[in-house]
């Protein structure tokens, strides 16, 4: 069993975002993308400010996202980084593994990364997050750099659609077999 202990709300900001995007694209009738919660049990609870403290998961998660694209299954998650270098560790087996089965179903799976103190948002196709991975068993690090980044797949905010990912999505299906 996983504990949690919260951080702030890592993240939040960012899914905000996400979050603003997926209504404004359903509301457009473009997409259908839904946020899924990570089953949790309270352990502590700070009834002044109203929030939990403490808390365990009561499974592995999936990813953070899921849901069609004009008839195209998607799962994406997003990940946040503060520097230039991101860990691989961010990537836990399981939503790996999700994605990888999720593609062998004929979705798409993908990562939105923002790069915080850049203030660039990365769409990252699973195929480009899988040979990230599989470099590590040859011996690399367990991470990738901002300049080893496809300058295509930085995404750009397009009016009420600041995470604009559909972009990104859109590059990443006519690229493939």
């Amino acid at each position: 069993m996983a504990t949690w202990k919260t951080r702030g709300l890592r993240g939040s900001a960012f899914e905000s975002l996400i979050n603003s995007t997926n209504e404004y694209y359903r509301s457009k009738g473009l997409a259908l993308v839904q946020k899924i919660p990570t089953p949790i049990t309270p352990l502590h609870f700070d009834s002044e400010r109203k929030i939990i403290t403490e808390a365990y998961f009561e499974k592995d998660s999936t990813v953070d996202y899921i849901g069609v694209v004009q008839e195209i299954p998607v799962c994406f998650d997003a990940k946040e980084c503060k520097t230039d270098t991101f860990s691989l560790q961010n990537i836990h087996d399981h939503q790996y593994n999700f994605m990888k089965e999720f593609e062998e179903q004929g979705g798409v799976s993908f990562l939105l990364i923002l790069f915080t103190e850049r203030n660039d948002m990365y769409y990252m196709r699973f195929e480009e997050l899988k040979e990230y991975i599989e470099r590590v068993n040859e011996g690399h690090a367990k991470n990738f750099k901002y300049n080893e980044l496809d300058d295509d797949y930085f995404l750009r905010s397009d009016g009420p659609a600041v995470v604009h990912y559909l972009e990104g999505l859109s590059m990443d299906i006519s690229t493939r077999n």
